[in-house]
């Protein structure tokens, strides 16, 4: 009997809190308040998913053939219907991938499930802003930052 070991690739490490607190501050000194100014409103600083449905969407995830996960950055419609309190702020999608080492290099394939309207991308999104935070001011320790908006006054993020 052959065994074929899989080898296990890891693309990302773990971080410490000050590695954290950096990429939150330059985030929102770089990119929030703009795009807060921008769409006349907060945007989002973070979105929350519970373990549970995370595993569930690994476990789904792995059924369907994925061996990894992309998360890419979105920002739902401005006439967002199905929960306007979304409209306008930015989000991320978690998509299930089959991440394919080749000669030309690594390959990254959408990986599809069959649903009852057909063949869809197995995706996750929808997560939910820090409870009691408003929408994008949760207050989780990290990144506070107090940002001058010139004539506008300040706000504390």
């Amino acid at each position: 009997m052959t065994t074929i070991e899989k080898k296990s690739v890891r693309v990302g490490k773990y971080v410490d809190t000050n590695h954290v607190d950096t990429l939150i501050r330059t985030y929102k000194q770089e990119r929030w308040k703009q795009n807060s100014e921008r769409i006349g409103q907060e945007d989002s600083l973070s979105l929350y998913y519970t373990i549970e449905e995370l595993e569930e969407f690994l476990k789904r995830s792995k059924e369907a053939g994925a061996n990894a996960i992309s998360i890419h950055f979105g920002v739902y419609p401005e006439h967002f219907n199905e929960r306007p309190e979304y409209a306008g702020r930015q989000t991320t999608v978690f998509v299930a991938t089959d991440r394919q080492e080749t000669a030309n290099g690594v390959t990254h394939k959408s990986v599809y499930h069959e649903t009852n309207n057909g063949k869809q991308l197995l995706a996750y999104n929808m997560g939910s802003w820090p409870p009691g935070s408003g929408v994008g001011n949760g207050d989780d320790g990290f990144g506070i930052t107090i940002i001058d908006k010139g004539q506008k006054g300040m706000v504390i993020v």
